[in-house]
């Protein structure tokens, strides 16, 4: 009987080691080992001859380059994140929390690629599931075929008989090799799977969309090794209260990373949502305190997003600050910069931040709006409606300049807005004579409290 043979993993970066250690060596996290059954039973890969091309080495000047067009999803926000569409041979990570509706977009899109043959493996689902999804879609393209299949070995050989141009697994985690004896979704299991998928895009040239699960942490579920083989990493999240979902480009080797894509979930279906600054912003027919509206820049899109602020007498002895997409921190920092530069004292209140919609923002830009927001519901005193703010606050209270301050301006112009605060450090290169909105430059803190409280 063969001796059973264990391996322990790191959790985090995938690295192994005989027996048990409390630090990682790689990475440096603690207690991320776990054993692991590891017996290989045969030491080649998953790949078919067929798949399989030679390879030399050659210098880089003799290297043709090749122009491949890139597969248009005909879904303007899935491409906008990826850069402009699919690119042959590239492997694509899709990760986002359970239910969050990550089959649903990548079934979505690939039943609108009409225009080439797409292979779905799914081992999660049955063939009747899928298709009661497709239907609930509302999409005919009979160019998709479904397989249901966790094993490599077989899938691979389907691939052959079918020669599609686009491969899906849903998920990674369900997928499992025969030379390895531990279970599917374990650390081993995912790596060699992965690379195995890998090796099969770079030598056919054909794209490979994964679908994975995230921990509770937020993180891809697997070794940290999974994001470093696959050349993009999309990340789907949104609030569950609302109907909103973003895709957001954690790693792209053929795009920028600061892209976002964002859809409206319905009945049937995710739909792209072309203009969120007209979603975002609330309709509302009075003058409230606390609201204000900030200018911000994602990628390529310029959007306006709407900032609400609560100031309160603490109940308590100790004030309550809570912020709901936007960092707890430097809402704590923008607090500290009110009460010393500007004298309002906050110490002893309770500030609660939201951002309208459930999108979570990491832009400088809204710090003037967030600061607009809690001067506003601190004085009872509303912001006008027709004014947009974007501008970064420094740690002396500097209104401190933004980037791409020009598509900023021309969203707010657009979407009706007639003031526009900036800083004055934004001035220079700028026309304000042939702008079509009031252009109002700001130094310091001060200056936005003497013009919206005067």
């Amino acid at each position: 009987m063969a001796k059973t043979k264990t391996i322990f993993y790191c959790s985090n970066c995938g690295a192994k080691s005989p027996k048990w250690i409390g630090k990682c060596p790689t990475c440096g996290e603690w207690n991320t080992y776990r054993e692991e059954i590891v017996q290989k039973k045969e030491s080649k890969s998953a790949l078919t001859t067929e798949q399989k091309t030679s390879a030399r080495p050659i210098p880089i000047r003799e290297v043709e380059t090749e122009n491949m067009p890139r597969i248009n999803t005909h879904n303007q926000e899935f491409n906008r994140v990826l850069g402009g569409g699919i690119v042959p041979g590239s492997l694509i990570l899709v990760g986002g929390e359970p239910g969050i509706g990550k089959s649903t977009l990548v079934l979505q899109v690939a039943l609108h690629i009409s225009h080439i043959k797409v292979l779905y493996i799914s081992g999660e689902e049955s063939e009747q599931q899928l298709k009661m999804r497709a239907e609930r879609l509302g999409i005919d393209n009979g160019e998709v075929i479904i397989y249901t299949e966790t094993l490599v070995q077989n899938i691979f050989r389907q691939i052959d008989k079918i020669a599609p141009d686009l491969v899906i697994v849903d998920s990674i985690q369900t997928m499992q090799t025969e030379h390895l004896d531990s279970a599917a979704g374990s650390i081993s299991q995912i790596r060699e799977c992965a690379a195995d998928f890998q090796r099969f895009a770079k030598k056919t040239k054909i794209p490979v969309i994964l679908i994975g699960h995230i921990t509770k942490d937020g993180t891809l579920a697997g070794p940290k090794l999974l994001e470093h083989m696959v050349d993009t990493v999309l990340q789907f999240e949104g609030d569950r209260n609302y109907g909103y979902r973003i895709l957001r480009s954690v790693k792209n080797r053929f795009g920028s990373t600061a892209e976002m894509g964002i859809f409206e979930m319905f009945s049937d279906g995710l739909r792209e949502v072309s203009n969120p600054s007209d979603i975002l912003l609330s309709r509302r027919e009075e003058d409230l305190s606390g609201i204000s509206v900030a200018a911000m820049v994602e990628g390529l899109r310029p959007w306006l997003i709407e900032t609400q602020a609560l100031v309160s007498t603490a109940v308590y002895g100790t004030p309550q600050r809570s912020a709901t997409g936007y960092d707890i921190r430097r809402l704590n920092m923008l607090l500290a910069v009110l009460e010393k530069r500007s004298g309002f004292r906050l110490s002893n209140k309770d500030v609660f931040l939201n951002i309208a919609g459930g999108i979570k923002v990491d832009d400088p830009a809204i710090d003037l709006s967030v600061i607009a927001a809690v001067l506003s519901s601190n004085e009872d005193i509303p912001v006008d409606r027709d004014i947009c703010l974007a501008a970064e606050v420094g740690l002396s209270g500097e209104i401190r300049a933004v980037n791409r301050i020009e598509q900023r301006i021309a969203e707010a112009t657009k979407l009706g807005f007639r003031k526009m605060l900036i800083s004055k450090y934004n001035m220079k290169g700028l026309d304000v004579q042939k702008s079509p909105i009031e252009i109002v430059p700001l130094a310091k803190v001060e200056d936005l409290v003497a013009f919206l409280f005067a």
